[in-house]
């Protein structure tokens, strides 16, 4: 069938909603009269037929009907329809009382009623017919499609799946979901078949072959449980986006995706307040240190979005900072963008640079993380993230810097580690400074593990499960905080906006997750079954590990803040003396040479 030009293709619609229109007012009034019409209404009939045509083929044009593409047409377009017909019916009646062309009351009900019944239909037929001449001839036996969840996101998934299964070959039918008030009902026409227990029930007797997991704000026990319900099924596993993505209804058959552990960890979206990050960084000279690392260079992303006048990449990881550089060229032409190897260790070199570059905003990021490592190298990890973080947090207040957002770690709390302890100690630091300089607003952000990190436990576990295992847990009991990257770094953004100074501010983590599961929930997603497939070996606590992280010590007791996923560890009111005392005490502990670590030059 040709594709008619848009204009014909109105004028024909318009043409067709003429002879409806007659239609419906015609037989309102031979339904008034029961087919037995006197001459007296005729008269008056053929006196409003013309009015009646222009008035309502005017109220279609007006709200819209013949720009709307009917084959796609849904509830809202109905809608629509109701509203453009019950207007050209008002105006009708009141021309006939202005001009004294009256009909029974009752007629002009039945015909608006009789209306919206036929160009209702007719559009509907449209689409109906649309759907009908469109579907692909197909071939072959169709797969089996389970949803599981039945609320909004599966109420959208199943309407992109009936509207796309033929081409997909993909049959749905039905549900799970345990709310009870859900059982035995038919949701867009498929039925609620039972509860998540009764999944591998469900898809043996029925023959599943793919499962998709709609339920993009459940708990991760709950995502957990179908995970493990599904490691002996063979089937397929796919979910749905975030639930950002389903409010917006950005919903659609490529947006299916294979579960990914991120996915099981997804939790509430992150929002913050755009209009108050850009106010701190529009139009400023932005530096990141440890641009190239994994938050620095999703800080620098984030960062780029806002529209600073200038954004500085600075790292002593050169690759890392020609890969962050090199995408930022890409995404944002037209940002200047100043990229520069440099280390922070050096504070001569540091202090000129920032002379130079003049940054109203530093988020530093730079450090050494892994925990294991810096408990061989305490020498490095000391002189790298304490005396480094002091060099950048004095030259800072020396030139002009006006916000300083530091990127701690959860491990800083009751620190085991030497990691964790160098971090705590840059927090004091920073609050000592914080107390004693007015020009710049210091405050530090914690949170705990990011996934798709370098090195995080997630990328490693990927890597041990495609070299066919064994998978390494440190101990049964072990449990993290995780976050995506994307999401730590709009919060760390968002504190910083929110620092008046010397705040740590802690953000959300959401519950813990046990290592463990995390390797069990892996497997099973890379189609495999631990223990069978893939073994699990439990190999100790490294050095410096603890079983659990802590987001606050036992001294904190934190404050809510106007953002409900960020809260404020308070103030240990520590004075400069007891600072440079606690960092004497670690360089002590840590038995580093007197002329090593020098903190009393650094101190004022």
């Amino acid at each position: 069938m040709p594709k008619l030009n848009g204009k014909i293709k109105h004028l024909a619609m318009a043409i067709i909603d003429t002879g409806l229109i007659i239609a419906a007012l015609a037989f309102g009034l031979y339904l008034r009269f029961d087919w037995n019409v006197p001459t007296v209404w005729l008269d008056r009939l053929e006196l409003l037929i013309i009015p009646s045509t222009i008035i309502n083929l005017f109220s279609f044009y007006l709200l819209g009907i013949y720009r709307r593409v009917w084959r796609y047409a849904g509830v809202d377009d109905l809608l629509m329809i109701a509203v453009a017909v019950t207007t050209g019916g008002i105006v009708l009646y009141l021309y006939s009382l202005i001009t004294g062309i009256l009909l029974p009351r009752s007629a002009y009900i039945i015909a608006w009623f009789m209306l919206l019944l036929l160009v209702g239909g007719f559009r509907l037929s449209v689409r109906l017919l649309s759907t009908y001449l469109n579907r692909p001839a197909g071939s072959g036996k169709k797969k089996k499609v389970l949803i599981v969840g039945a609320g909004e996101a599966g109420v959208l998934v199943a309407r992109e799946l009936k509207r796309h299964g033929d081409a997909l070959q993909m049959r749905l039918i039905g549900y799970l979901d345990d709310d009870q008030g859900k059982q035995s009902q038919i949701i867009q026409g498929l039925p609620v078949i039972g509860q998540i227990k009764d999944l591998p029930e469900v898809v043996d007797n029925r023959g599943v072959s793919e499962v998709v997991i709609a339920m993009p704000s459940a708990p991760y026990r709950t995502l957990q449980e179908i995970i493990v319900l599904c490691a002996d099924l063979k089937i397929k596993i796919k979910t749905v986006p975030g639930i950002y993505e389903i409010l917006k209804g950005q919903v659609s058959i490529s947006n299916l995706k294979e579960v990914e552990i991120e996915d099981l960890l997804r939790r509430t979206p992150v929002t913050v307040n755009l209009e108050e990050i850009a106010g701190y960084l529009e139009d400023e000279v932005v530096l990141v240190t440890g641009a190239g690392g994994s938050i620095g260079a999703e800080l620098c992303r984030q960062i780029a979005g806002q529209k600073p006048r200038k954004l500085v990449l600075a790292d002593h990881d050169e690759n890392g900072i020609f890969y962050i550089n090199s995408e930022l060229e890409r995404t944002h032409e037209g940002l200047e963008i100043l990229p520069l190897v440099m280390d922070i260790k050096e504070k001569q070199n540091l202090q000129k640079t920032l002379e130079d570059i003049q940054p109203a905003v530093v988020f530093h990021a730079a450090a050494h993380k892994h925990v294991p490592l810096m408990e061989i190298n305490v020498g490095e990890a000391v002189n790298n993230n304490i005396r480094g973080s002091q060099n950048l947090i004095d030259a800072a207040a020396q030139t002009g810097v006006k916000r300083f957002v530091f990127v701690s770690t959860d491990k800083a709390v009751n620190p085991s580690s030497v990691m964790g302890a160098t971090k705590r100690a840059v927090e004091l630091y920073l609050q000592q400074k914080a107390q004693t300089c007015n020009s710049c607003v210091y405050c530090a952000v914690r949170f705990g593990n990011v996934l798709g990190s370098q090195g995080s436990v997630v990328e490693i576990f990927r890597r041990q499960i495609a070299a066919g295992g064994p998978v390494t847990v440190t101990d049964p009991a072990m449990e993290r905080y995780f976050m995506t990257i994307p999401e730590a770094v709009q919060l760390v953004i968002q504190a910083g906006a929110m620092g008046k100074g010397g705040e740590i501010f802690v953000l959300d983590m959401g519950e813990a997750v046990k290592i463990i599961d995390l390797a069990r929930d892996m497997i099973i997603l890379s189609g495999l079954i631990p223990e069978r497939d893939i073994k699990l070996e439990f190999i100790g606590l490294r050095p410096g590990e603890k079983l659990y992280e802590e987001l606050f010590n036992d001294r904190e007791n934190y404050t809510l803040t106007k953002h409900e996923r960020i809260f404020i560890a308070p103030d240990t009111k520590l004075d400069r003396k007891e600072v440079v005392k606690e960092l004497h005490h670690l360089s002590t502990l840590l038995k580093t040479s007197s002329d090593f670590l020098d903190f009393s030059s650094n101190a004022n």
